[in-house]
C-alpha cells in the first residue's frame, strides 16, 4: 500500500511514470471504450468540439469524451473490444445496433471480470489513456480517465503489478488496484469492495495548495472537507451492491431514447422472440 501511495503521489505532481516491460518489448496496444448501455441524452466527442449521440455498440478510443444530460446514463466497458456479432440466442444480450456505423445485429456477453464505468446524469468523462499489453503470461493495462464534472461508478478488476488505473478530477487524482467505487468531480468517494489488500488512494489539492492523500478502504466513504474516511451506512451499502451487481453483469442493449431517433429497435433476450419498438 505504501508503494501504491508513493506512485500516486508522484502522479498527482504531473510526472508520468514509465513502466519497463521486461517480459515483452511489444508496444502497448490501444484499448477501447465500448458503450454497452445508453439511456437518455448521452453524447460523445473525438475532438472536444463536435458532439454526437452515443449509442450501444459504439467503440471509442483514447482522446474521446462522453457526457450525459439531465436524464442520461451510460455504461462503458474499458479494455479490449467486445464481440459485436453472433447468432441470435448464442450470447446473453442481443440487440439491433442503432448506430449506422454498426451493421446488423450486435451481441455482448460479459466476462467474469471486466472494467466498467457508469456515468450518472450531468457528467462528463474524458478517456485520456487506454492501452493493454498481453505478454502471454499476464496483461498489463494503463487506464487514465478525467472526470470533469458529475459522478461515476466504476468496477475495476484486480490489476497486475505493472498496471495502473487512475481517475483525475479537477482538484486531484484517484488510483485503484482492483476496486468497486464511486467518485464525484468534487472528490466525494465511496468504496464498496476491494479485490485485494489495496483500497482506493485519493490525493487532493486543498485550498492553499497543500496536498492530502487518503486511503479509502472497503465499506468506507469520504466527503470533501472531512479529515478522514468514515464507514458507509448499511442502507448505502445495499444500494451500492445493487449497482455493482448490475455493472458486473451488464449486457449490450439496443435501446436509445433521443427525441429525434425514430429507429429504435430491440431484440428480446428470449431466444427466438423479436420485438420491434418504434419502427
Amino acid at each position: 500500500m505504501n508503494k501504491f501511495k508513493s506512485i500516486l503521489g508522484v502522479a498527482i505532481c504531473g510526472v508520468i511514470l514509465g513502466v519497463a516491460y521486461t517480459a515483452s518489448a511489444e508496444v502497448g496496444k490501444p484499448g477501447y471504450a465500448t458503450a454497452v448501455r445508453v439511456q437518455g441524452a448521452v453524447s460523445y466527442t473525438l475532438d472536444n468540439n463536435n458532439w454526437y449521440p452515443l449509442v450501444p455498440g459504439k467503440y471509442l478510443a483514447a482522446g474521446a469524451s462522453i457526457r450525459t444530460g439531465e436524464n442520461g446514463t451510460a455504461d462503458i466497458v474499458l479494455g479490449h473490444t467486445v464481440p459485436k456479432t453472433a447468432p441470435i440466442g448464442e450470447l446473453g444480450g442481443v440487440a439491433v445496433a442503432p448506430d449506422s456505423a454498426v451493421r446488423g445485429l450486435v451481441a455482448y456477453q460479459p466476462v467474469v471480470e471486466q472494467n466498467v464505468v457508469r456515468l450518472t446524469p450531468n457528467s462528463e468523462l474524458a478517456i485520456d489513456k487506454l492501452t493493454t499489453i498481453d505478454s502471454g503470461v499476464d496483461t498489463v493495462s494503463d487506464t487514465e480517465l478525467d472526470l470533469k464534472k458529475g459522478k461515476i461508478y466504476a468496477s475495476v478488476k484486480k490489476l497486475s503489478g505493472a498496471s495502473q488505473y487512475l481517475v483525475k478530477i479537477p482538484n486531484g487524482i484517484a488510483g485503484v488496484r482492483g476496486t468497486e467505487f464511486s467518485i464525484s468531480a468534487d472528490g466525494a468517494t465511496a468504496v464498496f469492495h476491494t479485490r485485494g489488500s489495496d483500497g482506493l488512494v485519493l490525493s487532493l489539492t486543498m485550498p492553499g495548495g497543500t496536498t492530502t492523500t487518503l486511503v479509502i478502504d472497503q465499506g468506507q466513504f469520504y466527503l470533501p472537507g472531512s479529515s478522514q474516511p468514515a464507514q458507509l451506512p448499511p442502507a448505502v451499502m445495499t444500494v451500492l451492491s445493487d449497482i455493482f451487481d448490475a455493472l458486473k453483469t451488464i449486457r449490450l442493449q439496443g435501446e436509445v431514447s433521443f427525441d429525434y431517433n425514430h429507429n429504435e429497435g430491440h431484440v428480446s433476450t428470449d431466444i427466438g422472440r423479436r420485438n420491434q419498438v418504434n419502427q
